[in-house]
């Protein structure tokens, strides 16, 4: 169903004109957005799960900083298994919430080892068995290590989708359905990476910077946010503001386009 409340001045949003506006939104965000990318430093299935339990109520940038020395130490699901869970949680003491996820992680790699030959699935229905893996970080594992469409539905994601009122839904799973009917599924890994990098970007949840975006024709939120343009380009973050990003290891295309490189844990 299209969403029915509107902004003062705005009428009424037929479903074919929600579906055009959604779509026009995510057109003009890749091409702002040309190297968006999944901001977990990962080089296999493996430490893409891993990383993005570990990201759970924490930053990219400090999963990214922490994750070398557990990998360098535990290479695989078979090393984590096996490993003494006081010497994970010092090395995720940085990420928080340190002794649950050491479970996790250590219980994931149990499972892997037991019911998938250390490999990690492909399958949606058998990474949400795993220990500490939902349908955010299943999605996040089967678009960016398998190449197999998801929308990730994470804060950013959330509120950013409800301030352009593509749904009035909140509940997770009802959000993922009602964003992804309004667009092929080809489009939903890449959809997903648009709008989280612009919701970590802009449209920030207390003081979005209205006057930078570059869709404020299209959002019906237009005016929330700063909208001064001088003023709005003083909130930009990452690489629009001169700051690094959320990766240690960025793909090459983010790196051509100015961004920068996080720093490592402990030099900044």
């Amino acid at each position: 169903m299209p969403v029915k409340k509107t902004a003062a001045g705005r009428k009424p949003e037929s479903r074919t004109a929600l579906v055009r506006r959604a779509r026009r939104i995510n057109r003009e965000l890749a091409e702002v957005y040309p190297y968006a990318h999944p901001e977990l430093d990962f080089q296999n299935p493996f430490q893409l799960l891993v990383a993005t339990v570990l990201s759970a109520q924490t930053t990219d940038l400090r999963v990214n900083q922490t994750t070398p020395g557990l990998f360098a130490k535990y290479p695989t699901p078979e090393d984590l298994a096996a490993a003494d869970p006081e010497a994970v949680e010092e090395i995720l003491r940085p990420c928080g919430f340190f002794r649950a996820k050491t479970r996790s992680v250590i219980g994931l790699s149990k499972a892997l080892v037991e019911e998938f030959d250390g490999e990690v699935p492909g399958r949606l229905e058998d990474l949400v068995k795993l220990p500490g893996v939902g349908r955010k970080t299943a999605f996040v594992v089967l678009g960016n290590a398998f190449g197999r469409p998801g929308i990730t539905v994470d804060t950013h994601f959330q509120r950013l989708v409800r301030r352009w009122q593509w749904t009035e839904e909140s509940e997770p799973d009802k959000i993922e359905a009602a964003v992804g009917a309004l667009f092929p599924k080809s489009e939903w890994t890449m959809l997903s990476h648009h709008v989280i990098f612009h919701g970590r970007r802009i449209c920030h949840a207390r003081k979005p910077a209205c006057g930078a975006c570059p869709i404020a024709p299209l959002c019906p939120a237009y005016g929330e946010g700063e909208t001064d343009p001088e003023k709005a380009r003083k909130l930009l973050k990452y690489e629009k503001g001169g700051f690094p990003g959320q990766r240690l290891n960025p793909p090459q295309s983010y790196l051509d386009a100015g961004g920068k490189p996080a720093p490592p844990l402990g030099t900044g």
